[in-house]
């Protein structure tokens, strides 16, 4: 696909048919949040056959929930996460991690982020990484990154008054790109691990 094919696209999507555009017109009522990366090579109504309205989603650079309230330091994911938890109703939210991460990449060295300052920095600033962990499979690297990141939701003000009240669940999920296999972190029997969908 080149660019002229997205402009094309755009050009003809007010004449196909969609019969949701009138109803989605009047507002939004999602089923579920999804968080993930900004990496195109996931595409979460791909993932879960969700169509127009159906999930509100998040992508940020490295799928990383910033630590820390938003009063004490506001950004736009945890606004973002505010907005759906307190303003839409959201009783899901999928946090849903990939391989071949860049992120986990650049902190531990395999990628050099000498070009990339800005991001350098957030990563430094955002990623729970110890320099003990290069020992682990990139697999698990990854793997616990998402659960730093599904922490970190927990983390929010007014994402943990919800939980503890019971209206709000998580779902920590992992999608494999070579293959297409989702797995979603369980605890069960106290032995967590990651276990196909």
């Amino acid at each position: 696909m080149a660019f002229h094919d997205l402009v094309a696209h755009a050009r003809a999507h007010r004449t196909i048919d969609d019969p949701l555009r009138e109803q989605l017109a009047c507002g939004q009522q999602p089923v579920a949040m999804f968080i993930t990366c900004s990496d195109a090579r996931i595409v979460p109504a791909a993932i879960t056959g969700a169509r127009p309205g159906d999930v509100f989603e998040l992508r940020t650079a490295g799928n990383i929930i910033p630590a820390g309230s938003a009063a004490d330091s506001p950004t736009s994911e945890i606004a973002t996460i505010e907005f759906a938890v307190t303003m839409l109703g959201i009783a899901d939210i999928i946090l849903c991690d990939h391989s071949g991460r860049g992120a986990v990449a650049a902190v531990t060295g395999g990628v050099d982020t000498g070009r990339l300052p800005v991001l350098g920095r957030w990563l430094a600033r955002t990623v729970r990484w110890q320099p003990g962990d290069a020992l682990d499979s990139r697999r698990g690297l990854e793997q616990r990154h998402l659960l730093a990141q599904f922490a970190a939701l927990g983390e929010i003000a007014v994402v943990r008054d919800r939980v503890e009240r019971g209206d709000l669940m998580f779902h920590c999920w992992f999608y494999d790109i070579g293959s297409g296999a989702v797995s979603a972190w369980t605890d069960d029997g106290g032995r967590p691990s990651f276990r196909e969908l």
